[in-house]
This record gives structure tokens, C-alpha cells and sequence, in this order.
């Protein structure tokens, strides 16, 4: 499996989320989404669902994986 790419922070502190702010949006704790954002923590489908819900963008623009091969 590759390495997930995140837009998480650039996304969250350009809506002026803090990352405990995001979190209580998505129902996780703060180091969840500080482990999501430097890529050390891969979140479940419904997770990254919710986070691309609350940064008001497409789970695609938020979330992608590099080195993957699609077959």
C-alpha cells in the first residue's frame, strides 16, 4: 500500500479551523486529525468522507495516495 497524501491542514487553516475544532466537527480527537495530517494515520472511508464534508470539498481534493497501481 502507498503513502496517503493529505490537503488536511492547508484546507483546515484556510476555513480558520483549529485541529480540536475539526475534530469535534468529525467525532475523533484532536491527535487523530494531527496523525491524519502529517500521514501517519490512514482514517476509514466514513471518516475521510466526513473530514472532506467539513472542509467543504470532495473526498478526492482531500485525500490521495501516491504510488499506488491501480490494476
Amino acid at each position: 500500500m502507498g503513502v496517503m497524501e493529505t490537503r488536511i491542514k492547508e484546507l483546515r487553516e484556510g476555513l480558520g479551523l483549529t485541529q480540536e475544532a475539526l475534530a469535534k466537527k468529525v467525532d475523533v480527537t484532536r491527535q487523530t486529525i494531527l496523525f491524519m495530517e502529517k500521514g501517519k494515520y490512514n482514517p476509514s472511508l466514513r471518516l475521510a468522507y466526513r473530514v472532506a464534508r467539513v472542509l467543504g470539498k470532495p473526498i478526492e481534493e482531500v485525500f490521495s495516495f501516491e504510488n499506488e497501481e491501480i490494476k
